[in-house]
């Protein structure tokens, strides 16, 4: 009788994803739960919460904290965005700092680095996009950043595509200890469904709109059930700060509005599972990114 092989034990923990706007934050996030949770757009500052997805394995859960991009504040909403991303540092145990290969070394970086030096636990360096680049062009990449931080781990990766992601994944998991798993197997967001769903509303307005109104406007849902014929019914809430702003997301004879619901409405399907009747509405709060009662009642809160 041969002797049983002693199970591994249990490996959990929390991971901040830091990084500036637009490196590619979210779309790791949601390449590595294999669902879309965080919402993406080429928009700086898209990620406006912390988002929480957890990846689950036979042997280890992590639970990732994907932030809002690093920048200076211009508004009420950017103070909570950055207290967001800087109190993330305090609460995980390891780091991720994500670059883009392509753009190189910035400013940006060479601040959150110096941020980092506060930090503690073990920060690693992924450098993302490596699909846009030759091999040979990250190795004069690596020697900068190696210059400024004496990270735990370098590791390329493409999240878009996928590349490499799994090394990572098995990387972090050499800086976990044992613990519970704090999530069942099945759950990949703590977040309820109603954030997602208005996340994903967002997420379609950022795409199909310009200039200031991306970052003007915020979305709110106001009622979400089942009905008897199980369709789900969501009532959800546009808000932007000017009026002339509420005709540009209305649209001539409201074809954007249209537009939005229907491709919201799409993804929205693919998270609920079921079908979906999706009522928007557009309403005017001015200056509402500086006001704190609006932002409390939108979910911005600092605790």
């Amino acid at each position: 009788m041969t002797a049983s092989t002693p199970k591994k034990a249990f490996k959990s923990g929390f991971v901040a994803i830091i990084g500036r706007p637009n490196v590619g934050k979210s779309t790791l996030m949601n390449q590595v739960i294999g669902q879309k949770i965080a919402i993406m757009s080429d928009k700086p500052q898209t990620t406006r919460n912390k988002i929480h997805g957890v990846y689950t394995t036979d042997d280890m859960q992590i639970v990732f904290l994907d932030t809002p991009g690093i920048h200076k504040p211009q508004s009420k909403l950017g103070d909570y965005m950055m207290k967001t991303a800087e109190s993330s540092l305090r609460e995980v145990d390891a780091v991720l700092l994500l670059i883009d290969v392509v753009e190189g070394i910035g400013g940006g970086d060479r601040f959150i680095i110096e941020n980092l030096k506060k930090v503690t636990k073990p920060v690693i360096l992924v450098m993302n996009k490596i699909d846009q680049v030759q091999p040979e062009e990250l190795l004069p990449t690596i020697v900068k950043y190696k210059d400024l931080y004496d990270f735990a781990e370098i590791i390329p990766v493409s999240a878009k595509n996928g590349n490499n992601v799994n090394t990572l994944l098995e990387q972090i998991g050499k800086y976990l200890v044992p613990g519970p798993q704090y999530y069942p197997t099945d759950q990949v967001t703590d977040h309820p469904e109603q954030f997602v769903c208005a996340e994903l509303i967002r997420e379609k307005i950022l795409h199909l709109t310009r200039e200031e109104i991306p970052h003007s406007i915020a979305v709110g849902i106001e009622d979400m059930k089942v009905e008897d014929n199980g369709v789900v019914h969501i009532s959800a809430v546009i808000y932007v700060e000017r009026d002339s702003q509420k005709g540009i997301i209305i649209g001539k004879k409201g074809a954007l509005l249209k537009e939005i619901g229907q491709k919201a409405r799409y993804d929205i399907e693919a998270l609920l599972g079921s079908k979906t009747f999706l009522e928007l509405w557009v309403k005017v709060k001015k200056d509402w990114r500086n006001q704190d009662r609006v932002l409390r009642d939108l979910g911005f809160r600092n605790d």
